[in-house]
């Protein structure tokens, strides 16, 4: 069963906060983040909005992907992954 927008903006969250949280992740992790944007930007449903922040997010994800120190490139969002989850709140 499809999960629907909602469900793909919950887990995109989760997956943010627990990055943001934990100053960890994985490559999956990454490569989950890129699928569930990816899925969420041809959905006609999402804010315009929401898709800018989508689109830095995926930016993330491509970064955090082809990097030998994922955990430094997480560090270094953490201002970035808060702000993030707040706009999806925000909009969704």
């Amino acid at each position: 069963m499809p999960l629907g927008h909602q469900d793909q903006l919950n887990l995109l969250k989760d997956i943010l906060s627990n990055h943001q949280t934990d100053c960890c992740g994985s490559i999956s992790e990454c490569e989950q983040l890129e699928r569930l944007v990816k899925s969420l930007m041809i959905n006609g449903n999402i804010n315009q909005n929401v898709k800018t922040v989508l689109e830095e997010i995926y930016e993330y994800s491509q970064h955090g992907i082809n990097s030998s120190q994922l955990d430094s490139h997480i560090e270094s969002h953490q201002n970035e992954l808060s702000q993030w989850v707040q706009e999806i709140d925000q909009f969704s």
